[in-house]
């Protein structure tokens, strides 16, 4: 039997960012992608991001964290999934921060409310090198996508980052319009980007006030992905579009974005415990390889 077959887990979502929660501290047990797999299959558990949590590496952090997106692949950060697991390890008791430690380096958490909590997502990285791309730029504020079709070409040059993971962000006049399920896949495929990308397209609303709308490296299109909410307010800022503070509007809801001076990112939101169950054995059969 799968040796996480009837362990417990929480089904949550950070303003419709659909995450589950499994703690594994303490047990030695690890997930593979194809376990990642088989869990976002069960019914009920679809998910963008699977968080799971292993024994910390260093004093003073609470957990390690692993993030799994729904294809298996892992990924360095993940905003909202990050407040869904400072949720998870401190209701019940009273404390007000935490520190979760990933492959990208530490997260420091504050508790604001019941559900509410702020994430530094610590500093951005904006060279072509670190993101990654394929190709050297001057200028991340505004790279062009090289041999692309005219759908992508429409779109112009996209704003470049890194949050722990890699975003493409493309500046539009009517977020709504844009075909995400089309052009999404094909520019989180594309050469440029060697790790593959985060897609995001974004409208700016007033210099305080950004809609966006994501298509999520290896979830598909998301109701809100935070790494990327905070991307696209660092390239807002970069480009003279907003000030270094704005309301970020996804379609599951809204996040605050701050980027401080000392350039730590601060993603602020809720998140929201929608059951709680144990793993059917049943999920893990074809789990095998």
């Amino acid at each position: 039997m799968n040796p996480l077959a009837h362990r417990p887990f929480l089904k949550m979502n950070g303003i419709g960012n659909e995450i589950v929660v499994l703690d594994l501290r303490g047990t030695g047990l690890a997930v593979r992608p194809q376990d990642a797999r088989a869990i976002a299959r069960g019914e009920g558990l679809a998910y963008d991001q699977l968080m799971v949590l292993g024994d910390p590496h260093q004093t003073g952090a609470d957990a390690f964290m692993t993030i799994f997106n729904n294809d298996g692949s892992e990924s360095a950060s993940c905003g909202n999934g990050t407040r869904c697991v400072a949720w998870a390890l401190t209701r019940d008791t009273d404390r007000d921060r935490l520190r979760l430690e990933t492959s990208a380096g530490p997260l420091d958490i504050s508790r604001n409310g019941e559900r509410n909590f702020t994430v530094d997502m610590g500093p951005p990285r904006l060279g072509w090198r670190d993101i990654p791309l394929r190709d050297p730029v001057d200028d991340t504020r505004a790279v062009a996508v090289p041999d692309a079709p005219s759908a992508i070409q429409a779109l112009g040059p996209f704003s470049a980052a890194s949050m722990g993971n890699p975003h493409a962000i493309f500046w539009v006049k009517d977020v709504a319009g844009v075909d995400v399920a089309g052009l999404g896949p094909q520019l989180e495929h594309h050469p440029l980007f060697p790790a593959r990308a985060n897609i995001s397209f974004a409208e700016i609303v007033s210099r305080d006030h950004i809609r966006l709308r994501v298509w999520e490296r290896g979830a598909g299109i998301t109701q809100a992905c935070g790494s990327a909410a905070c991307a696209t307010l660092v390239c807002a800022a970069r480009n003279g579009f907003t000030g270094r503070s704005a309301t970020v509007s996804l379609p599951g809801g809204d996040l605050v974005i701050t980027w401080r001076d000392d350039d730590h990112v601060l993603m602020t939101g809720d998140v929201e415990l929608e059951f709680e169950g144990q793993f059917d054995p049943a999920l893990f059969t074809e789990a095998t390889v």
